[in-house]
């Protein structure tokens, strides 16, 4: 992982700003600050940015607003903070394109682990740490290296992490994962993590992939255990 990785910060508390950016800083990351949704939106269209760290209650435009913005032109990775232990907040997080969720309060040390989770995975992936494989199944095309799917030669639109559980899933087809397992393969652990995001995710690729998602032809729920990809 490189140490060049830039992370867009959004927070309008200073304290948090002020806790969240040194560490970061201390590991080599470079941190771009942002204290409400418009600003946000505005560092992100002028900088590269490797990740975003995104508050869910924000002056002017709230935290799930920009990260439907910055979906609809972005997969970047998005970490979501919450200081609600809610789970509609986390949930709708995820529906909107977020990768991970946070719920303040949390430790340094726990926001450091996804920090790294998600960059790692975000950079491996995207460097070609996979075998430059093309998965093909009945319309549906996965293009490993190029992190490309397609759906009857039309693209399809994933976010990174949405990707990844589809390249898991597909490159054992027929293999049952638990939750938990998927969970690890995503982000290196289950720590922290509930199951129910595994769920969210899944009902997002069936919604772009599956011509029906309520009859699924691609991903199959294993009642009681987790989820399948349909045998070749």
């Amino acid at each position: 992982m490189p140490d060049s990785s830039t992370i867009l910060l959004v927070d309008d508390e200073d304290s948090v700003q002020k806790l969240l950016t040194y560490p970061l800083e201390r590991e080599g990351f470079r941190v771009l600050q942002a204290r409400d949704g418009e600003e946000a939106l505005a560092q992100f269209s002028s900088e590269r940015v490797d990740l975003v760290v995104l508050d869910l209650m924000l002056p002017k435009v709230d935290g799930l607003e920009v990260c439907k913005r910055l979906r609809a032109e972005s997969a970047v990775p998005i970490i979501m903070l919450t200081a609600r232990d809610d789970e509609l907040d986390k949930v709708l997080g995820l529906e909107l394109g977020a990768d991970d969720y946070i719920t303040k309060p949390f430790s340094i040390r726990e926001f450091r682990s996804r920090v790294r989770a998600v960059l790692r995975r975000a950079t491996t992936t995207g460097a070609g740490g996979q075998a430059a494989d093309v998965i093909a199944v009945d319309g549906l095309t996965i293009d490993v290296s190029k992190r490309a799917v397609s759906i009857d030669e039309q693209p399809v639109q994933l976010t990174y992490v949405e990707f990844e559980l589809l390249r898991t899933l597909a490159s054992n087809p027929g293999r049952v994962y638990s939750r938990r397992m998927l969970l690890e393969a995503l982000w290196g652990g289950a720590d922290y993590r509930e199951p129910r995001t595994i769920d969210v995710h899944v009902r997002h690729l069936r919604e772009k992939l599956e011509q029906d998602p309520r009859e699924p032809e691609y991903i199959f729920t294993v009642r009681g255990v987790g989820y399948r990809f349909r045998d070749r």
